[in-house]
């Protein structure tokens, strides 16, 4: 089992090979659409659930929200679980991102804990919004987790093609 953490401040986040296959694979795509969709439906479903906490109106419409962003949640982790494998050959838990997947199974089980509390009525109305807003708090900390770890990548990827442009120069 490889237990070094990768990326480093001397490794990139794809290998040569693993850049081919994210560049070949079409979850990449799907990926980019769908992280910032669901964004904008977790900024809207937010607004309706602070709105409802604040006023006691609206519970339907946060509610409804609430199961639309789950439902693309898990849409996103499944296709980028197929993205993880196309790329690094692991459906989860690859070690490029390794501690993403790991707060992001927390994000699964909070939302996933909100839509049983739906079904199964075990919390009241305001208890449901609570653990909404605590399923979105850590939703944006994986978010950023994610957003921190590409904008690397990218740093990475322009220095390693500064470095190709300057030792070819030389």
């Amino acid at each position: 089992m490889n237990h070094q953490r990768r990326p480093t401040q001397a490794q990139p986040l794809y290998t040569a090979e693993e850049r081919l296959r994210r560049d070949a694979s079409p979850w990449t795509l799907v990926q980019g659409i769908l992280a910032p969709f669901q964004f904008v439906v977790f900024l809207a479903s937010l607004f309706l659930v602070v709105r409802y906490l604040a006023t006691g109106e609206g519970f339907e419409a946060a509610t409804t929200s609430i199961v639309i962003k789950t439902l693309v949640l898990y849409t996103i982790m499944v296709t980028g679980a197929i993205w993880e494998n196309d790329v690094y050959g692991k459906y989860l838990f690859a070690d490029a991102f390794f501690w993403e997947d790991a707060v992001s199974m927390i994000v699964i089980a909070l939302h996933t804990a909100y839509i049983v509390s739906l079904f199964i009525d075990w919390l009241n109305p305001t208890e449901q919004m609570w653990l909404a807003l605590a399923a979105y708090a850590t939703y944006v900390v994986n978010a950023a987790q994610f957003i921190l770890k590409l904008r690397a990548a990218r740093l990475g990827a322009a220095a390693a093609s500064g470095d190709e442009l300057a030792g070819s120069a030389s």
